[in-house]
């Protein structure tokens, strides 16, 4: 998934703005989608067979790949042009750059020292009902013993390092389409 998507970033930014440059823009937003839905599909594997149940921060980092997700399925579906793609890559971008945000401090709490994280703490769905979001978010966002656990690692990376990988590669994605625009020619604009 990660060559497929990597080939098709290296295949349209190189080219000029042609019809073939639109189907190239429609496939990675394609593989932005389907890597978002694969990433999400195996965090359900991991909930519902593995029996990993998500923590606050998880869920979270769910909700930014279901984002990142939809605004892939919306550049491949619509295929606009450059302030189409201005604007799906700014979102993108945008909602990449949450997701990081929250995935390294998630893993910051996993590696952190264990005196500086909650031994344990409440779940998502307790504390957006008993709390308002001003306060259940701050919440959240200190992490609980759950955050801190690692229960699964792929070569050598916990769950949400892999998804900082994945949340920094869409945002280099977003970052491309942005940078792109600026090197065609006058021509290719109107």
């Amino acid at each position: 998934m990660l060559l497929c998507l990597g080939r098709a970033i290296i295949g349209f930014y190189g080219r000029s703005f042609t019809g073939m440059t639109l189907m190239n823009n429609r496939l990675v937003w394609a593989a932005v989608f389907v890597a978002s839905a694969g990433l999400l599909g195996f965090g359900l594997y991991l909930q519902h067979v593995d029996h990993l149940d998500p923590c606050p921060l998880c869920i979270l980092q769910r909700f930014a790949f279901i984002a990142t997700g939809l605004i892939g399925l919306a550049g491949a579906v619509h295929n606009p042009r450059i302030v189409g793609q201005t604007v799906y890559a700014v979102t993108l971008v945008v909602f990449a750059g949450l997701g990081a945000g929250i995935a390294g401090w998630h893993v910051w709490l996993q590696y952190a020292p264990r005196g500086k994280v909650f031994e344990c703490g409440p779940g998502l769905d307790y504390m957006l009902d008993t709390f308002p979001l001003s306060k259940a978010l701050p919440m959240i966002f200190k992490g609980s013993g759950d955050c801190a656990n690692i229960d699964w690692s792929f070569l050598g990376l916990s769950i949400p390092g892999w998804s900082l990988v994945w949340f920094i590669l869409f945002a280099l994605v977003g970052l491309v389409f942005l940078t792109r625009h600026l090197r065609l020619p006058e021509h290719a604009t109107s």
